[in-house]
């Protein structure tokens, strides 16, 4: 397994800094959001994590992206990369915070990423272009969304053994699904980010689910970007300490 340092990330030069530019972005490059991709079969080649962290006291962001054999589940690869925050704190814009530390994070592995996994939402958002989407379209990589919540949108319980699933609705659209991971616990959901459709992204987050209800990829990733961040803070004092 490699391991790589945490790096220093860079905003992208023209990376947005208010709402509009924002919005008008998100609405150019959702229209390459490509959806008649099956994506890699899952358990083969390799599969990426990729979480965030922040600490707003300090305006700090730190990301984690953790590469997988995904026949076997054995750590490849980790990155991580700190920056400062790139942009406001608004609902369903939050990818235009991460994704310039996530991409530092993603540009220090030297393995390739294969599928990418985030924690979070990919045409399952409110403008349907959340940040597996987002990344997916910057990167040409295949990306899938599994998140802990439905955020603002409806589905049934699925039925109670591992492997059940519901549509995730916005009004009768499906836009992702709720899928038991585990036997009696709460449904993750999961949503085509790009090129993957949503029958391959539900069969890949099984997969890496082996034991836990949150896959292997997103645990990963999420205990190396706090551990990151923690390095990160204890070394920087707050604002006006």
């Amino acid at each position: 397994m490699t391991t790589h340092t945490a790096a220093l990330a860079r905003v992208p030069v023209g990376w947005p800094t208010d709402e509009p530019t924002a919005r008008a972005v998100q609405d150019e490059l959702r229209a390459r959001v490509v959806h008649d991709e099956a994506g890699p079969p899952p358990g083969t080649g390799h599969v990426t994590g990729v979480d965030v962290a922040y600490d707003d006291e300090r305006d700090v962001v730190a990301a984690a992206v953790v590469v997988l054999d995904a026949a076997t589940l054995d750590v490849v690869e980790e990155a991580t990369a700190v920056g400062s925050v790139a942009f406001p704190y608004v609902p369903g814009l939050l990818a235009f915070r991460e994704i310039p530390t996530v991409l530092a994070a993603l540009g220090a592995l030297e393995a390739d990423p294969g599928l990418v996994v985030c924690d979070g939402y990919g045409i399952a958002h409110p403008r349907r272009f959340g940040l597996a989407s987002h990344l997916g379209v910057l990167t040409g990589l295949p990306t899938i969304g599994v998140a802990k919540n439905p955020f603002t949108f409806t589905y049934e319980a699925p039925g109670a053994p591992r492997g059940s699933a519901a549509p995730l609705l916005d009004g009768e659209e499906e836009i992702g699904r709720a899928l038991r991971t585990r036997e009696g616990v709460k449904p993750v959901f999961v949503s085509v980010g790009h090129r993957v459709s949503l029958d391959n992204a539900c069969a890949h987050t099984l997969h890496l689910a082996p034991r836990y209800r949150l896959p292997e990829s997103t645990r990963r990733a999420d205990a190396l970007c706090r551990q990151a961040l923690r390095t990160t803070v204890s070394a920087t004092p707050p604002p006006g300490s």
